[in-house]
């Protein structure tokens, strides 16, 4: 006998087919899906030629092999030590204040010894000083932290928030000790800057800025194809250098010598001789508009930047080009020069940042952490850190290596300029004619400020194209594309009553990119 099938609507049985898929394959709805070994490599190799083509090249430093064996360590620097058996040299690893020299095997009998005991590493980190005293001593070269980390080999990417604590926890994970929860520091005060005098003079953009030794007197360099000297005190003209044939781009004064430096987009570098007002020396090489330069403090070396790609490096006195610095993929925005390693540093329209060694003429680090063109590096008068400026961000590092400290968002422009001085108030200057002065230590932007133009001048010609604190770090000094130099001064009258700190901690400041 047949039954009779029971009709139902395409709308049911659509539905009803939905959910037995469903209840089919509800098991395996999280499961991931097996990865390809062959796309997967295909994948990856695009990714590196497309983000890191620039850097691939590089070799990898014996040291940075040996750190990256041992990176799954712990935070102590016992895996700095070098294993019997591993090298047929052996090499002890030093921070950056003692450089890396050859080890000796270790035999049976100090073998036990290697690793350090669980109480010594908690009288050493009961032997630190607590964070406010930490702050302090941060002022110095380098302080316990960095050369902990350093010889640790803990990886760019942490945050060295985290390694304090960790060391303040007493250095291991599962510690005794107690840990306070982590905070974020609260701003230093810092008195608002206004706007103190305005000097024109200049017939085109102001484009550089120097600062003489002796503090009585200021260099710029501008579009005129100028360059001026105005007493500092007084902001008079005192005078005029004429000499270039395109703008000029970069002004230096030597500590040195009598010697005033200056680079424009004639591709000319020329050396001054003070005394006689006189250009004595043309520095000849670059195969186009030359951008930045600076001079190097201990030895009679200048740095120059350029359009070309390079940045190069020249004995003074014999005007010898002694190193042709390679490896950017763009112009070179900036350069910077100091005593410590790495004595070179530059930012690039490629977006990254170089740290180079200046004997061998070799990129020491490649930062590729910034997403736009990086137009300028400064580094911290008194700290072992430096700060770069890009159009995404304003960006703080550690050296030698280039760790990443922190980003100091807010600033949305183009920034062409920074100045830091030591009481940590860091200046970046923009090309709408922005400037934002932050606290160093917590990236707190405590005051904006955006200068009329001068009158006569274009709205739209709001740009600082540079900005420098004098010696005495009482003034600090715009150059602006309303053709004006423009200096500011603290507020004498501001307390932190009147101008409180209008502070919230943010937790996820810390961030990479």
């Amino acid at each position: 006998m047949t039954e009779d099938v029971q009709k139902h609507s395409v709308h049911t049985l659509v539905f009803r087919s939905l959910k037995r898929t469903h209840d089919m394959f509800v098991s395996d709805h999280a499961k991931p899906i097996a990865i390809d070994d062959q796309s997967h490599n295909v994948k990856m190799s695009a990714k590196l030629k497309a983000d890191y083509g620039a850097v691939l090249h590089m070799p990898v430093l014996k040291e940075g092999k040996d750190r990256a064996s041992h990176m799954h360590g712990s935070l102590q620097g016992h895996h700095s030590y070098t294993q019997p058996g591993d090298d047929p040299d052996y090499l002890i690893t030093g921070t950056h204040a003692y450089p890396s020299g050859p080890g000796l095997a270790l035999t049976a009998d100090t073998k036990m010894h290697r690793m350090p005991s669980e109480g010594g590493v908690l009288s050493m980190a009961l032997a630190l000083p607590p964070s406010q005293a930490r702050q302090d001593a941060s002022r110095t070269a380098a302080s316990v932290g960095d050369i902990h980390r350093h010889a640790g080999g803990a990886e760019r990417s942490q945050p060295p928030s985290s390694i304090l604590s960790l060391m303040e926890g007493g250095g291991t994970k599962n510690s005794s000790l107690a840990r306070k929860a982590p905070t974020m520091p609260k701003p230093q005060w810092h008195p608002p800057w206004k706007l103190f005098r305005v000097i024109s003079g200049h017939l085109g953009w102001v484009r550089s800025i120097a600062v003489e030794p002796g503090n009585q007197w200021f260099v710029t360099g501008s579009a005129d194809r100028t360059i001026k000297i105005w007493d500092l005190a007084s902001g008079k003209l005192k005078l005029s250098l004429t000499g270039h044939i395109s703008t000029v781009r970069g002004v230096a004064v030597s500590t040195r010598s009598p010697y005033l430096f200056s680079c424009g987009e004639d591709k000319q570098v020329k050396c001054w001789d003070l005394e006689y007002n006189k250009v004595i020396r043309h520095y000849h090489g670059h195969l186009s508009a030359v951008y930045d330069l600076d001079l190097h403090p201990t030895i009679d070396v200048l740095v120059t930047c350029s359009r070309d790609a390079t940045a190069r490096v020249w004995d003074i006195r014999t005007k010898a080009n002694v190193h042709t610095l390679s490896g950017h993929t763009n112009t070179v925005a900036t350069v910077r020069c100091q005593a410590a390693e790495p004595q070179i540093i530059t930012g690039s329209h490629d977006s990254t940042i170089r740290l180079w060694d200046l004997i061998a003429g070799k990129t020491r680090a490649t930062l590729t952490n910034h997403k736009k063109s990086v137009r300028a590096v400064v580094l911290h008068p008194r700290q072992y850190t430096f700060a770069s400026g890009s159009a995404d961000n304003i960006k703080q590092w550690m050296f030698p290596d280039g760790n990443f400290i922190q980003n100091l968002s807010g600033h949305n422009a183009i920034i062409n300029t920074l100045a830091v001085n030591s009481d940590g108030v860091l200046v970046s200057g923009a090309d709408n004619g922005t400037i934002h002065m932050w606290d160093w230590r917590t990236g707190y932007n405590f005051q904006r400020i955006h200068a009329a133009v001068q009158p006569g001048s274009l709205d739209s010609e709001s740009g600082i194209f540079a900005c420098m604190f004098d010696h005495s770090e009482s003034r600090l000094i715009t150059a602006e594309a309303d053709k004006t130099i423009k200096v500011y001064k603290e507020d004498d009258t501001a307390t932190e009553e009147s101008h409180p700190v209008n502070w919230k901690p943010e937790i996820l400041k810390r961030k990479r990119f």
